[in-house]
């Protein structure tokens, strides 16, 4: 995803695999949207929620959840997880465009946080 979000030109992307550091990465990178995968080693993606959004430098980020654990139509339904809209892998490169469009604040310089 990293690699075809920035082939756009339009996005620059930080990917992070570990939970723990996910935090600390993200109030470094100060992104505009953060896409947070359900299910992650070692870590429940609830408390990374949390804590990007109990944080003061980060707690107005817009996250977007990625899952396996749904289907495409409960994705499409309208259901949010802990407030957040989230999206059915696998996720095509449009739907995710879509999607990270929709819900960057408007004065967003695209920088996407995963």
């Amino acid at each position: 995803m990293k690699v075809l979000l920035e082939k756009t030109g339009r996005y620059l992307v930080l990917e992070e695999n570990d939970a723990t550091k996910a935090q600390q990465s993200a109030r470094n990178f100060r992104p505009d949207l953060i896409l947070l995968d359900v299910v992650m080693p070692e870590t429940d993606e609830g408390e990374v929620a949390a804590r990007v959004e109990a944080d003061p430098e980060l707690h107005n980020t817009p996250i977007v959840f990625l899952t396996a654990l749904v289907t495409r139509a409960e994705a499409n339904s309208g259901l949010h997880i802990q407030g957040h809209p989230f999206l059915a892998k696998p996720v095509s490169i449009p739907e995710l465009i879509n999607a990270i469009e929709q819900h960057l604040p408007v004065c967003a310089a695209s920088h996407v946080s995963l």
